[in-house]
């Protein structure tokens, strides 16, 4: 099974999820790369609509019970959900989180990602985009 170090602990895959879905996972131990790995547990798990629906509301209850229900933002919970399932559905097989990982670096960094190759900064700092997942308005091929 998959392994990730926050701190001094090692989590599994469901270990991670168990905590976050919980929101007993740290704040501090939970950063984009972690944010990328419970969605792709989640859509390993489910269809890509329940998937969406269910790692958004956990997300939003995580960031609530954090004292950080602000920093919720629909159009970058639900393009990275919809990229990573892209991404799944290209691999043509199955993959464990690392596997993806290795194969996605691109998905794994946030400052200067992916999502600026299609969005505008003005859209993504939008407080219409933070409400209501958005259509990206910039046209770049972003393949891996």
């Amino acid at each position: 099974m998959t392994h990730q170090t926050f701190t001094d602990q090692k989590l599994t895959d469901h270990e991670l999820l168990e905590q976050f879905e919980r929101a007993t996972l740290p704040p501090e131990c939970f950063h984009h790369q972690e944010h990328v790995r419970v969605a792709f547990l989640y859509l390993a798990e489910h269809p890509a609509l329940e998937a969406l629906r269910a790692f958004s509301k956990a997300l939003q209850r995580f960031a609530t019970r954090h004292g950080k229900s602000n920093l919720y933002h629909e159009t970058i919970t639900w393009a990275y959900i919809f990229l990573i399932r892209e991404r799944m559905a290209r691999a043509g097989h199955p993959q464990s989180w690392d596997e993806f990982a290795n194969n996605n670096v691109d998905l794994l960094t946030w400052k200067g990602g992916v999502l600026s190759r299609l969005y505008r900064e003005e859209t993504l700092s939008s407080d219409l985009a933070r409400r209501v997942f958005v259509l990206p308005d910039k046209f770049v091929d972003i393949e891996p």
